[in-house]
């Protein structure tokens, strides 16, 4: 069961700290069996409060894990693997990268190959157990890859892709929170210029983006059915939504997806 698992976060910055927010939210989870890592580890003082054990040293943070998080910048990922590695179990341990753009086939220059390894794509919602978190996996049975995705599910939705697309993963669901929150940014402003103070606006759009992310999980809809119930003929919505097409909205939003993919590729 995931809420007896050992974790160690390896690396533990926005990410990490997000990861663990969730673990620390999910009911049942002791976290004593939490061992956070940073070199500095004075901005990790308040889990250290609460009992979650707070290192330095990553080998000694491995030592007792049954599953390891490498929160680590990607160009970080081999070295860090290389100093691991004499701590490592490959027959009892679990270890999940984070890093963007490291294959698994890359892990495994490093980690022995009877190790189970996988790729997890969270993002910052993992605070408040929304991330939407897509993992792939080598070498995990039905019964590791289960208990992974309850891992991730105590930090919001989780789903199985092939490794191929993780990348593209990264862009929709890491990057892509960021671009949602320009959104919301962008609206906030027209309502701050049509009459609102900032802080009535903030309020405006932050339910109105939440009520239209339920509505379509709830109802299982494509967004342009939702748009058609809002634009009735000659009114101010279909007005506003064709002056945003005249100025790129939409052709932005995806040169932008594609600039990021195109990125990761480099």
């Amino acid at each position: 069961m995931i809420s007896t698992s050992k974790i160690a976060i390896i690396g533990c910055g926005n990410l990490g700290t997000s990861i663990a927010n969730g673990l620390l939210q999910m009911q049942g989870f002791q976290p004593e069996n939490l061992t956070l890592t940073k070199r500095n580890i004075s901005s990790l003082e308040a889990y250290q409060k609460q009992g979650v054990q707070v290192l330095t040293d990553n080998q000694v943070a491995v030592q007792n894990a049954d599953i390891v998080i490498l929160g680590v910048k990607p160009y970080n990922v081999t070295p860090i693997l290389k100093d691991l590695k004499p701590s490592l179990d490959p027959n009892k341990q679990l270890i999940i990268s984070l890093a963007t753009g490291i294959s698994l086939e890359e892990m495994y220059q490093v980690l022995d190959p009877k190790t189970v390894a996988f790729r997890a794509m969270p993002n910052i919602a993992a605070d408040i157990q929304e991330s939407i978190t897509c993992i792939c996996d080598q070498n995990a049975n039905a019964e590791q890859v289960k208990l992974i995705k309850k891992l991730f599910d105590s930090i919001g939705f989780t789903i199985s892709i092939d490794e191929s697309l993780m990348e593209a993963a990264t862009v929709l669901g890491a990057c892509g929170i960021a671009y949602v929150l320009r959104f919301m940014r962008a609206m906030i402003q027209g309502g701050i210029q049509i009459g609102f103070d900032s802080v009535t606006a903030s309020k405006i759009v932050n339910q109105t983006v939440k009520g239209a992310a339920e509505l379509m999980i709830q109802k299982n809809m494509h967004p342009e059915a939702a748009i058609d119930k809002v634009t009735t003929p000659k009114g101010c919505t279909i007005v506003g939504l064709n002056e945003m097409e005249h100025q790129g909205f939409s052709s932005a939003m995806v040169r932008g997806v594609i600039a990021s993919y195109e990125k990761i590729e480099k």
